[in-house]
């Protein structure tokens, strides 16, 4: 399975323009997005070995990605 990462326009490529907007216009989802994005990024670099660590700690990320995911879509389904 290739590695990539998952950026939420590409994730809801419907929702870019609410994204963007919220991005732009609420600080809170703002916040949120950067952790977000900082999650995938360093779960990236453990995926592709340039960050090596525990399973159990690459889980944990993951969760908190995937938490961080639905409370943003959450944003965007409102907006």
């Amino acid at each position: 399975m290739p590695l990539s990462h998952h950026p939420l326009i590409k994730e809801f490529p419907e929702y870019k323009e609410q994204i963007h907007d919220l991005k732009i216009k609420n600080n809170h989802f703002a916040k949120l997005m950067k952790q977000y994005e900082d999650i995938d990024k360093h779960v990236y670099r453990i995926e592709s070995d340039e960050e090596p660590t525990g399973d159990e700690y690459l889980r944990d990320l993951k969760k908190d990605r995937l938490k961080l995911k639905d409370e943003l879509f959450g944003f965007i389904k409102e907006a």
